[in-house]
């Protein structure tokens, strides 16, 4: 990889380290969930759990496990894109920080518009880049290897703009600076992300545990509605998904593809020091 680009996308050290661990990561949860319909995701899941995958033949039941995942982390992403608001065929939306690129084609499918995905991670990109070609979208949907901070794509590009549980990886003020520059005026911004509960405290253990875990930094409910305003991105809709996500986490913890991590969330969630927000805002 030549210094030059290295440097224009990769501001500090630390985005160097997440760059790397997003490079080298080939974790089953992640992969074995996308080889379901070929749609791979990056974020946990939302609804109730059908329990009976747990029931029947044991040879079987990895296999429908995994479906039921997937399932639930579809259902987050259906929520997530339904809330971008009235997209044209003509419009252009983009995804930051789209990892392996499934909201991203979910988002396609849907409107028939343009998507430009961005992510520090050359190796998402690339994968990304693959399934919109496997997909036949390829024509209308590109991934780029970009800085979400800085993408250098033109002002009031994009009708849309969404972070699907990347916003940790970031400050939020230079964020929803750089998403205000490119959204057009009235044009949606959408999150769904994990957050420390204000009313808590600090952190809590659990919280912190989930930070070393994916080397992140896990904002405060408060700061998303402050830097937001800051950005004339202002809230139209939130909704509170921490009860949806507690089902999904229950169920990892029961696969074979549980991490080691899931207690951390269902304690943070359970315990009222980490929520589950999806936040809809518009540019004005």
């Amino acid at each position: 990889m030549p210094a030059t680009r290295n440097t224009q996308v990769l501001s500090s050290l630390y985005q160097r380290s997440v760059a790397e661990y997003w490079n080298a990561e080939r974790n089953p949860v992640n992969l074995r969930l996308g080889e379901v319909d070929g749609v791979y995701h990056h974020h946990y899941g939302i609804g109730e759990v059908d329990w009976s995958v747990l029931e029947g033949p044991e040879e079987t039941r990895e296999e429908r496990t995994i479906a039921e995942l997937h399932r639930l982390e579809c259902a987050q992403t259906e929520l997530l894109v339904g809330h971008l608001g009235e997209v044209k065929p003509s419009d252009r939306i983009m995804d930051a920080g789209s990892g392996r690129g499934g909201t991203s084609l979910v988002a396609a499918e849907r409107f028939g518009c343009q998507v430009d995905g961005v992510s520090i991670s050359e190796a998402q990109v690339s994968f990304a880049n693959e399934q919109a070609r496997r997909r036949g979208l390829d024509d209308r949907v590109r991934f780029h290897y970009r800085n979400m901070l800085d993408t250098g794509f033109e002002t009031a590009a994009f009708q849309a703009i969404w972070n699907n549980e990347s916003t940790m990886y970031v400050e939020l003020g230079l964020l929803f600076s750089e998403h205000a520059r490119l959204l057009r005026r009235g044009g949606r911004y959408v999150t769904i992300t994990g957050c420390y509960n204000d009313a808590y405290g600090l952190p809590s253990r659990a919280v912190s545990e989930i930070n070393a875990h994916y080397i992140c930094d896990i904002h405060s409910r408060s700061t998303y509605f402050r830097e937001m305003a800051a950005n004339r991105l202002v809230p139209i809709g939130v909704v509170d998904l921490t009860a949806a996500a507690i089902p999904y986490w229950e169920l990892r913890a029961k696969s074979t593809l549980a991490t080691g991590i899931e207690s951390a969330f269902l304690d943070a969630y359970q315990g009222g020091s980490f929520q589950y927000l999806l936040i809809a805002a518009d540019r004005v």
